[in-house]
C-alpha cells in the first residue's frame, strides 16, 4: 500500500491532484475539503490510500490521517463505495460526519447527493458505535492545554475504559495541579 506521496505538485483540480515522486506522476483523486486545504505550495505532502480492483487501481489523497481514516470507515459499510465516500467527504469535514452518525442525524447525512434514507441508516447503524470510541467526535471536554487530564484519558482509554465514561469520571475527580497518577487513580475509583 502507498501510505503517502512526497514531492512535486504537477496538478491541482477540485477532484484530483498530480504529484511527482522521483521522476514519476501520480494521479490522486481528491476530496473538495483536501482541495481547499492544499496551498500554494509547490511540495505537498498527501496521504493516501491505494483501491485495487479487476478494472483499475485507483489512488485516493487526503490533507489529514484523519481524512483517511474516515473514508476508510465509509467505505467499509455495505453500498457506499470509494467514490460516494469522497463525495461524502467534499460535503463535510470527517469531523461533521462523525457528529452526524454519532447523533443518529439521519436527514444530515441524507442531504449528501447520492445518498438515501437506507443508505443513511445503514451508515448511522454501521458506524456509530466505531465512531463513538474514537477520535472522530471532537466534543472534548478538556481544556486543550490541561495536559494531565488528557494524559489521564489516554491512559484509561488503554487500559480498555469507554470514551465518554472515562471523560465523565475524570470530569468528575479533577480538581486543580493534580498529577495524571491522583487523576487516573480518582477516575478509576468512579468509573
Amino acid at each position: 500500500m502507498i501510505a503517502h506521496l512526497n514531492g512535486r505538485l504537477i496538478e491541482k483540480t477540485p477532484t484530483h491532484l498530480v504529484v511527482e515522486c522521483s521522476g514519476v506522476g501520480y494521479f490522486v483523486k481528491i476530496s473538495l475539503n483536501t482541495f481547499t486545504k492544499i496551498g500554494p505550495d509547490e511540495n505537498i505532502k498527501i496521504f493516501t490510500q491505494l483501491q485495487v480492483r479487476e478494472d483499475a487501481h485507483t489512488l485516493y489523497g487526503f490533507y489529514s490521517t484523519k481524512e483517511r481514516e474516515m473514508f476508510n470507515h465509509l467505505i467499509s459499510v455495505s453500498g457506499i463505495g470509494a467514490n460516494t465516500a469522497i463525495l461524502m467527504l467534499s460535503s463535510m469535514t470527517s469531523d461533521e460526519i462523525a457528529s452526524a452518525i454519532v447523533n443518529a442525524n439521519v436527514a444530515l447525512i441524507q442531504s449528501i447527493k447520492g445518498i438515501g434514507s437506507k443508505t443513511a441508516q445503514r451508515v448511522i447503524l454501521d458506524l456509530k458505535d466505531k465512531l463513538a470510541k474514537s477520535d472522530f467526535t471532537s466534543g472534548n471536554i478538556f481544556v486543550s492545554n490541561n495536559t494531565n487530564q488528557n494524559d489521564a484519558l489516554t491512559a484509561l482509554l488503554a487500559l480498555g475504559f469507554d470514551k465518554k465514561k472515562a471523560e465523565k469520571a475524570i470530569e468528575k475527580v479533577v480538581l486543580d495541579n493534580q498529577t495524571v497518577e491522583q487523576i487516573i487513580k480518582e477516575a478509576l475509583k468512579v468509573v
